[in-house]
């Protein structure tokens, strides 16, 4: 029996290399469908977010016109006497939250009794109150004697006093800068109300409240013996 092998060519196992290929295949092209759905994922997304963006340039530019057109609209002397008002009014705001009285009952319990006060002027920005004090004194160190009494109160602040003139009379004008800040009312406790003449009182702690006062008994008449008439004793 002949062994010798006859062939031209080797014999090789074609069925699993035919195997491997075809699961190389699949996989590249799983991979290849992952990559294809991604590409158009983000294609799709891009043409969204171009799109969104060329409608937001559209919109800016078409606010950015009306805002041209409005502004060319506007009567510049008409703004100013708007801007003027919109001032005045909130100056008036300002003043009606000033409370005079607060305020000279401050400068009255502060200023000592060789300064008098000449005149006061508030002024209002920004929500800060700025008060110019016009005071008369003999000496400059009653001026100072007051600033640091103003500062004292807490409701003063930056008090600074500059030197001004002296009068016919001799008096030295100093004009007082300061930034007024106003502090609210203390609460005070509600009072007792008063008790109601006749009304009830209660009664203290430990004792019985009294009663209501017993009615006077009224005497009681006897009966009167009746006498004969005619009769016999």
């Amino acid at each position: 029996m002949l062994r010798t092998n006859l062939a031209t060519r080797p014999f090789y196992n074609e069925r699993a290399v035919h195997v491997i290929i075809g699961a190389a295949a699949a996989i590249v092209l799983a991979i290849t469908i992952v990559n294809a759905v991604a590409i158009v994922k983000l294609s799709t997304r891009n043409t969204e977010l171009s799109s969104r963006g060329n409608a937001q340039r559209a919109e800016a530019e078409r606010l950015t016109a009306e805002a041209a057109r409005i502004r060319r609209a506007i009567n510049k002397d008409e703004l100013a006497l708007v801007v003027n008002a919109a001032q005045e009014a909130n100056a008036l705001i300002d003043q009606r939250t000033f409370s005079w009285t607060e305020f000279f009952n401050l400068i009255e319990s502060t200023i000592p009794p060789d300064v008098m006060l000449s005149a006061v002027r508030p002024s209002f920005k920004d929500g800060v109150t700025h008060v110019s004090m016009l005071v008369l004194a003999r000496r400059p160190e009653d001026v100072d004697e007051f600033t640091e009494k103003l500062e004292a109160t807490g409701s003063f602040e930056d008090v600074l006093g500059s030197t001004g003139d002296v009068t016919d009379t001799g008096l030295k004008r100093i004009m007082i800068q300061s930034i007024y800040v106003a502090h609210p009312p203390e609460e005070t406790e509600p009072a007792e109300p008063a008790p109601t003449p006749g009304a009830a009182q209660p009664a203290p702690s430990g004792t019985a409240a009294p009663g209501p006062a017993a009615a006077p008994k009224k005497p009681e008449k006897k009966p009167e013996t009746p006498q004969g008439r005619g009769g016999r004793q």
